[in-house]
């Protein structure tokens, strides 16, 4: 009989991705999903036949302890969060709630319910902030420049926290920028390459972003799940980064992504203040030997075909004759 998983966060991009993963490899998969008038399951469609759907929320711990009993897991995958960090500034309790205390409800469960339970926490690389060092590694310390960065700091040592004082084999995946078509339109990534092929079918004649000068560590979100799965098949519980080690500027992000559409980003880019963060991570790139060394994870996409993918995912949905999904900015 194959392993069972409960992942948390199954909607997202990473869940999509990790469900997809854990299924190839002969698991029973278990999304945990919030009440919704309208579901949002398209990342997961094609898997309902294959994965089950709870109903449940890291605000309410009972909903957690009773899957849990339920479906007996060998693993728990906390991908929930609050996970767009330009929306913790608004809301910044609601955030903490998630990333902080939502977490607190994972590792309260597995500890009632089942402490044999092996536990990812889904970490970031936000929590480095204004970064002590260049490149960052599991030793480099933190500090955050956001609420969303605050939060995820929380969860990350309230997991460590547990794992020390519980015996629990809890993880925490430190993971840099990854992205991917499923990537969210709200991110930068996407957004760019989602404006690229809105520019290049005539659906719009502008972009308009924040500060291009932030550069990030990007990486393909279908290779940062394979490390979270990694994690959790180890003799001993540790915290990994998972990262490229190359960093990129969101300006070389526009050049590449208009560049492979055949267009000029200087005829369409414009600077809009009210995208640049109060605090802003300026550079954030990952020191992943660690990982690369004990789980023997490498990453297998380059930042130039991950954009090139992007795009012309991107160009296909907004050809393929439904409406443009466009960002508030580009409609």
């Amino acid at each position: 009989m194959g392993k069972r998983a409960i992942i948390t966060g199954i909607t997202g991009q990473d869940g999509s991705y990790l469900a997809e993963l854990l299924l190839e490899k002969g698991y029973e998969v278990t999304g945990v999903v919030r009440r919704a008038s309208t579901p949002n399951l398209r990342r997961v469609e094609h898997l309902l036949d294959r994965i089950t759907l709870r109903p449940g929320d890291l605000l309410d711990q009972l909903s957690l302890m009773r899957i849990i009993e339920d479906v007996g897991p060998d693993e728990f995958y906390n991908l929930a969060a609050m996970s767009f960090v330009p929306a913790s500034w608004d809301q910044p309790m609601l955030t903490g709630e998630f990333n902080s205390q939502g977490v607190t409800r994972v590792l309260e469960a597995i500890r009632h319910v089942n402490k044999r339970i092996r536990i990812y926490q889904a970490s970031s690389s936000e929590m480095y902030g204004r970064v002590r060092e260049v490149p960052q590694t599991e030793m480099t310390p933190f500090y955050p420049r956001s609420p969303y960065g605050v939060s995820k700091v929380f969860g990350h040592y309230i997991t460590v926290n547990y794992r020390e004082s519980y015996d629990l084999f809890a993880v925490s995946g430190i993971l840099f920028n990854h992205e991917s078509p499923r990537r969210g339109l709200e991110f930068v990534t996407r957004k760019v390459t989602n404006g690229v092929a809105a520019i290049k079918l005539g659906l719009t004649d502008q972009l308009s972003l924040g500060n291009r000068d932030a550069c990030r560590d990007w990486g393909y979100a279908k290779d940062y799940v394979r490390a979270m799965w990694l994690m959790l098949q180890q003799d001993k519980a540790d915290d990994y980064v998972i990262a490229t080690g190359v960093s990129h500027s969101v300006q070389k992000l526009v050049e590449v992504a208009f560049g492979h559409a055949g267009l000029d980003w200087k005829a369409y880019v414009r600077t809009d203040p009210a995208f640049i963060r109060p605090a802003e991570v300026d550079h954030l790139i990952g020191d992943a030997s660690k990982a690369k060394q004990e789980l023997g994870w490498q990453p297998s996409v380059t930042f130039e075909e991950l954009i090139a993918m992007m795009v012309d995912a991107d160009l296909a949905r907004l050809s393929g004759g439904s409406s443009p999904v466009l960002t508030p900015e580009l409609r």
